[in-house]
């Protein structure tokens, strides 16, 4: 009974996706329709947002650059105390 009911369900499901697929095969929007010009429009930033923009920007990358300052510092402290642990210094 229990391989029946699977059986009819991946039938059923399989017929339905037969069905379905040639509806959804059809574009949503054809390509030789051009959208309007009000819907294309960019948006401008205003000097203070752009200057807001770079200062985070800047801030990221500074940030980035002792992020891996600090990692370098660290490996080198690592390795130097490592050497040390070796020669018995």
């Amino acid at each position: 009974m229990r391989k029946l009911t699977l059986t009819a369900a991946a039938f059923a499901s399989l017929f339905g996706a037969a069905l379905a697929t040639p509806a959804l095969a059809v574009p949503a929007s054809p390509a030789g329709i051009a959208t309007p010009d009000a819907m294309t429009t960019t948006v401008q930033a205003t000097p203070m947002e752009r200057r807001m923009m770079h200062r985070r920007m800047e801030r990221r990358m500074m940030h980035r650059h002792m992020e891996r300052r600090m990692m370098r510092r660290h490996m080198e402290h690592r390795m130097m105390r490592r050497h040390m642990m070796r020669h018995g210094m």
